[in-house]
């Protein structure tokens, strides 16, 4: 099975978040995912299979913490509450959503509730922070 066909399958994991977000979220096609990606995740290489490689990078935070506040006061600090948001997660099955970042910062804990890694591309900022359980987070631009 491609990547294209497990993509997205398992939306219902997503259910309360999304139902937090109400309609201001999008549920991201494959094609859209891979469009963001290209814009963020995919201009890093990779440490191992889910972390990525932030050699060469402008870093502008990191910290040990994996929780909600952690990630409200990151986009308080980095994003205008009306900033669209790209919200990747770790399992390739449970589709990306695009949202603004008031609402990710406002329903924060309900974001990492359910994950173990998670990235949140901003998209006008070019900034993107990757969330990893057991290690806390890293920010930085995307490199051109």
């Amino acid at each position: 099975m491609g990547a294209e066909a497990g993509y997205g399958k398992q939306v219902e994991v997503l259910g309360g978040l999304l139902e937090a977000f109400g309609d201001a979220a999008v549920v991201l096609s494959y094609e859209e995912d891979r469009t963001f990606a290209a814009l963020s995740l995919n201009r890093f290489g990779a440490v191992g299979s889910c972390r990525l490689d932030w050699r060469g990078a402008e870093v502008l935070r990191s910290s040990p913490a994996f929780d909600g506040g952690e990630l409200r006061k990151m986009l308080c600090e980095l994003a205008g509450p009306d900033e669209l948001v790209v919200l990747f997660w770790g399992n390739h099955m449970v589709p990306s959503v695009a949202v603004e970042a008031g609402l990710v910062a406002a329903h924060a804990d309900a974001v990492l509730a359910d994950c173990y890694e998670c990235w949140v591309y901003l998209v006008d900022s070019g900034v993107l922070m990757e969330f990893q359980d057991g290690e806390g987070f890293t920010v930085g631009r995307v490199p051109q």
